[in-house]
């Protein structure tokens, strides 16, 4: 045979923006062999794959997820595969699995991305064998993994690695030894094939475990001396920084842009947390973009915004919500471990009255808009209340929205699942955020908030926003550069060998039907997570994509779902190093 796989009669993109037409791919050897004008025949090719109608495109990339300990886990990431996605980045938000320990890393990860840390530090004490950025990328590279795996280091765990878990987060300065040696670590890391180092700067986001429970994030500690002499190896050697500004009062994003300027000098890349069309903030919108333009024009910097091309619904049960870390009476309930004492906490008549007050306060609304009168419940025992507002049950039962709240929370704990939406719920304004040119599409969290958020489709959700449009006759993109957006151009930037799909390219792509690009994008299903059996909300809108091919072999096909060999076999993704890091001088 000529061709291991054809894909036949579809309308092929190559991620690089260029006009689609019509094309019969060739596949061979894990590589796209040909683009023809003319089909490829059954006598040719051992699988041949219809593509009439559909959209043949690359696979798509996820430059933010929260995959560490999942990939470790259960490699195969079925939940992005599904729906397209064949690259994802890890190591985001300052957190990674490259120096520390076990305990570290699990204590790191586990309370800030709401996995259980019971299921987390079993796996990593039995397979994280590692300490170093080189063994970090052997396992890697022996790993049978689903999709490619690209990485930053984590500050956090960097400093942990370095000083201590104690001192890593206290206020004490690392001493010069100290810094040298975090200096060394990333230079290594980089060296290993990192594609850059990821900082965080807000305080909301906690340790797990006994011995630092509720710390705010090592990285949260450092000062910007220490953040610019590290800023400064990435800028020399072209790598990439991901950061966060302060939550909260956003003004340290200044700094982040001062330290991407180009004025006289290399400009850093900067991958930046986060441009969201926020009911918290409805203006948050303009200033990103706002901040875009002014870093990339005047100040001639590389710097981009991470957008979310989806509503930001989140999901919650009882009072289990990560958003009460934004002010203080919500923090006092993130930091009971206890559950009954959790519960008697809200029948306090000081503390009931502090919370009331601080949800009502203006100017310390981060993420979450505190009204809940926008807060519905899904599910509950009690079924006449489900689909319901607490404000609206309130009134009805003459009381206030938060005493309703929490009465419904200490009656029925975990069992009250409700819903609020966060943001993104203007589609026109979404629209601006995800054709800006400072920002980029690939943020979806995947791997992390298991029963709270559920993004993982988010290219599919990508696509519907530019292909209604176009059908509505107001088309703000046209489909090559929505591609591109997803792919290619994510691939050029970040600095790895992915998201495009020429002759030579390695065949990772995805069969999408665009009739299948409709409302089911938005519905919610609950599946368990291979091998953890942890159940987690996801995506299920399986009519959108017909296949997905990872290194020339499907990873995904409609009605058949996955090949056994997904996850077990080292056939399908790889270690994808950055292929823009400039090695580091050595001396003979």
């Amino acid at each position: 045979m000529q061709y291991d796989i054809a894909i036949n009669h579809a309308r092929y993109f190559d991620g690089c923006g260029s006009p689609a037409e019509v094309r019969h791919l060739g596949i061979k050897d894990g590589r796209v062999a040909c683009v023809s004008l003319a089909p490829i025949s059954a006598e040719q090719a051992a699988q041949v794959i219809d593509g009439h109608g559909h959209w043949l495109t690359p696979g798509f990339i996820e430059c933010h997820s929260h995959y560490d300990a999942e990939v470790i886990a259960a490699p195969a990431l079925k939940e992005s595969v599904r729906h397209g996605v064949t690259s994802v980045a890890v190591g985001s938000c300052s957190i990674s699995m490259l120096l520390a320990d076990a305990e570290d890393c699990s204590d790191l990860f586990t309370r800030v991305e709401a996995v259980p840390r019971e299921l987390v530090l079993p796996v990593l004490k039995e397979k994280k064998t590692w300490r170093d950025p080189a063994g970090y990328r052997a396992f890697y590279d022996q790993h049978p993994l689903g999709p490619n795996v690209c990485s930053f280091l984590g500050h956090s765990e960097l400093r942990v690695a370095v000083m201590g878990l104690e001192r890593a987060t206290s206020k004490v300065k690392p001493t010069e030894a100290e810094l040298q040696r975090m200096e060394e670590l990333l230079e290594q890391a980089l060296d290993a094939g990192c594609i850059g180092l990821s900082v965080m700067t807000t305080k909301l986001d906690k340790m797990d475990g006994d011995r630092a429970w509720s710390s705010p994030l090592p990285s949260t500690f450092a000062t910007w001396h220490e953040f610019s002499r590290l800023f400064a190896i990435l800028r020399r050697r072209g790598a990439v920084l991901q950061g966060a500004p302060n939550a909260v009062t956003k003004v340290n994003v200044f700094a982040f842009l001062w330290q991407a300027h180009g004025w006289g000098r290399t400009p850093l890349k900067c991958s930046m947390l986060t441009a969201l069309d926020l009911k918290a903030q409805p203006f948050l919108h303009r200033i990103t973009r706002a901040s875009g333009w002014l870093a990339n024009t005047v100040l001639r910097g590389n710097f981009r915004w991470q957008t979310l091309p989806a509503p930001f619904t989140v999901h919650l049960e009882g009072l289990n919500v990560n958003a009460f870390e934004e002010f203080g009476a919500g923090e006092v309930l993130r930091d009971i471990k206890d559950e009954d004492m959790l519960y008697e906490k809200i029948d306090e008549p000081e503390f009931r009255a502090l919370f009331k007050k601080q949800v009502q306060a203006i100017f310390t609304k981060g993420l979450w808009h505190r009204d809940f009168a926008d807060s519905w419940i899904t599910d509950c025992p009690d079924a006449s209340l489900v689909g319901r507002n607490f404000a609206g049950i309130g009134r009805e039962r003459g009381s206030d929205p938060v005493d309703t709240y929490f009465a419904l929370a200490k009656q029925y704990r975990n069992a009250l699942k409700w819903k609020t939406n966060y943001g993104n719920h203007r589609p026109e304004i979404v629209e601006q955020l995800i054709a800006s040119p400072w920002t980029h599409p690939g943020f979806a969290d995947s791997g992390a908030h298991l029963r709270s958020i559920a993004q993982y489709n988010f290219p599919l959700r990508f696509l519907k926003y530019v292909r209604d449009a176009a059908e509505q006759g107001r088309a703000f993109m046209p489909i090559e550069k929505a591609v591109q957006r997803l792919t290619g151009e994510l691939g050029e930037w970040f600095g790895i060998n992915a998201g495009t799909l020429r002759v030579g390219d390695r065949a990772d792509l995805v069969l999408i039907n665009p009739a299948g690009l409709n409302e089911e994008l938005d519905s919610i299903s609950e599946a368990p997570m291979e091998i953890l059996n942890l159940p987690r909300l996801v995506k299920r809108n399986d009519a959108a994509v017909k296949a997905c091919l990872i290194n020339g072999r499907v990873a995904y096909q409609q009605g058949s779902e996955y090949p056994e060999a997904l996850g077990k076999q080292r056939d399908f993704g790889q270690f994808l190093p950055g292929v823009q890091v400039v090695p580091r001088m050595t001396t003979v």
